[in-house]
């Protein structure tokens, strides 16, 4: 495995249960994981290095972990022009083999990655991670305290927490904060076949439950109860043992 740590992502090659696979990881430490041209055409170039080889017959096993507060601001369009690139390189990847996304840490994956994981196969989250298009800073600020207090912690995780996130469909599985329960949902995402439609596609699932919403009465229930059913029949969703306890 050799792996390179500028700008803020690691890229990793190896094998999963003696498959060749590739890992894309995003440092939270450095500048708040966010993405810039650098790294972020680090990970297109990880990703469309795999789709090369699948589309030559070998397969390789894709794994993001996202840690990411979206794009670097003081990069502006180059980096948003490479996050375009990423989620092209997740769509035309995914045809051949399901691409994992792995969102477990205090950052959580905002921005135009978390379009980026949206696009994933499969989605593994921890139920620390939280998974939005707004951060909550953001919107604290932008819309003020009124409209979302973001260090109310417990009412963070109730809005787009991994527990929120999996239990109204828009992650796959909730695991423990743990590394071997993370690895072990890895190689089960994996063992499972390129869902027949993904999240993504199933426009017309989602259209008909948005029009479900009322939106000056959504409470984190409301949503669990309009979004809980799963968009694709051999998706599956399902929580971990550890944290379900």
């Amino acid at each position: 495995i050799v792996c390179q740590a500028d700008d803020g992502a690691i890229i990793a090659r190896g094998s999963i249960d003696g498959e060749p696979a590739v890992v894309a990881a995003i440092e939270s430490a450095f500048q708040g994981g966010s993405i810039g041209e650098v790294s972020g055409s680090k990970i297109a170039g990880a990703l469309e290095l795999a789709l090369r080889d699948c589309e030559r017959g070998r397969t390789v096993r894709p794994i993001i972990v996202f840690e990411t507060g979206g794009v670097r601001l003081q990069e502006a369009n180059l980096g948003l022009a490479v996050i375009a690139e990423i989620h092209a390189a997740i769509v035309a990847l995914r045809r051949h083999v399901p691409v994992v996304g792995v969102i477990a840490g205090m950052v959580g994956c905002f921005g135009g990655m978390s379009l980026a994981a949206a696009l994933c196969s499969r989605l593994i989250m921890t139920r620390q991670g939280r998974l939005g298009m707004n951060g909550p800073e953001v919107i604290e600020q932008e819309a003020g305290i009124e409209e979302l207090d973001a260090s109310d912690r417990r009412r963070i995780w109730q809005l787009i927490g991994g527990e929120q996130r999996v239990a109204s469909g828009l992650a796959d599985r909730l695991v423990g904060d743990d590394a071997d329960a993370v690895a072990a949902a890895v190689r089960e995402a994996f063992s499972a076949r390129v869902p027949a439609v993904h999240r993504s596609e199933a426009v017309g699932h989602y259209l008909s439950q948005l029009s479900r919403i009322d939106p000056g009465a959504v409470t984190p229930e409301s949503m669990r109860s309009v979004f809980g059913g799963v968009a694709c029949g051999d998706r599956g969703r399902g929580e971990d043992t550890k944290e379900s306890e």
